[in-house]
């Protein structure tokens, strides 16, 4: 296929090959036309070769030279480096399917993501487009170069998949490019955070689509990304253009680490810079460890202050039925405390999990 390219675009007849069959039928030299159009003969043997087009100027000085018309030179070349722009696309097609493998396409697609009815042929195509990029080379400058000009202060390029979760983050910012956002006001979202963790307690079914309009009325975007399975990834929290969002998966199907989640990314935007982006359990990222447990005690001390935590603590021997008193007594889910409790080590992962909600963010699920 790509030898085949290759001798079409040599058998491409470009508009110059005209003016050579012109100049032999008038018997004119190149250097005479050159002469009379008050040009190098460099530059009208560039022109004949195909190597610089012809522009309006040019057309109109071989209007008065050869006696045809511009618009017969300007078509002419309008079609020569159409045909020759169709030729190299092809070529940059079938030098990008490598990279377009990396993608977890068909899930892409099942999730509505790239065209159902996409083929190989145009399945680069669609990718560029659903980045919003010119290129693979500027996906790559973008997602795996260490420093970047903008967007991201994280390389994927350690990662295990990073197409698929540069692809997740995408369709993130997609998310929130679909809405407009008041704002940002920093205080009311601090406020929201409290009127949240009685959202969580009260466990209502539409819990996510409210907690999505509390976020958007502080300016803050919140969006349910449905998880990649080469992409890792519970969430993701930074600022897109000018609104600070908050991107959650569905890699974790219990309401306390949905929860926890939640918070974690809400401390880093109320405690951290523009700047950053943070992209929770996926390994092959440098974390900042301090704003990581800084984003945890936040959220920690939201869900479960330390003064109830150290009377559930006080409590001995623990039984699920007593983290269900604390629960109604702290109104906090029950599942949350006991969250806490096998992170912290006081009782085993395998112990009380009865008490933790499924959830289910996406109605395919």
């Amino acid at each position: 296929m790509a030898s085949s390219l290759q001798t079409a675009k040599e058998l491409l007849s470009p508009p110059g090959d005209t003016i050579r069959e012109t100049l032999d039928v008038m018997e004119m030299s190149q250097t005479e036309l050159a002469e009379r159009m008050g040009r190098a003969k460099e530059k009208v043997n560039d022109i004949i070769k195909g190597r610089a087009p012809i522009s309006q100027n040019t057309a109109f000085q071989l209007e008065k030279v050869l006696g045809i018309p511009a618009t017969f030179w300007l078509n002419r070349e309008n079609e020569y480096r159409r045909e020759l722009f169709v030729m190299e696309q092809k070529e940059n097609l079938l030098r990008d399917q490598g990279w377009a493998r990396g993608f977890p396409v068909n899930q892409m697609r099942k999730q509505g993501w790239l065209p159902a009815s996409g083929n190989k042929e145009s399945l680069v195509d669609d990718l560029l487009k659903f980045f919003g990029l010119a290129s693979p080379k500027e996906w790559s400058e973008l997602y795996l170069k260490e420093k970047h000009q903008s967007a991201f202060r994280v390389s994927l390029a350690s990662t295990a998949s990073p197409h698929a979760v540069s692809a997740w983050l995408r369709m993130g910012e997609l998310q929130c490019g679909q809405q407009s956002f008041p704002a940002y006001d920093k205080k009311a979202f601090i406020a929201t955070l409290k009127a949240a963790k009685m959202l969580a307690w009260q466990s209502s079914a539409d819990f996510p689509k409210r907690l999505m309009v509390m976020c958007h009325d502080c300016g803050v975007a919140l969006v349910y990304t449905p998880q990649l399975s080469k992409a890792p990834i519970s969430g993701a929290s930074r600022w897109f253009r000018q609104t600070p969002l908050i991107q959650l998966s569905d890699r974790f199907k219990t309401a306390d680490q949905f929860w926890f989640s939640f918070f974690h990314e809400a401390a880093h935007i109320i405690l951290h810079g523009k700047k950053d982006i943070f992209l929770e359990d996926l390994k092959g990222t440098l974390a900042d460890k301090n704003k990581e447990e800084e984003a945890n005690n936040y959220a920690a001390s939201l869900l479960l202050p330390d003064t109830e935590l150290q009377e559930i603590l006080a409590s001995q021997p623990l039984t699920t039925e007593i983290i269900r008193r604390f629960a109604h007594k702290f109104c906090v889910p029950a599942g949350i405390i006991l969250g806490r409790l096998q992170h912290m080590g006081v009782v085993r992962y395998s112990w009380g999990n009865e008490l933790k909600q499924r959830i289910q963010l996406f109605d395919n699920n």
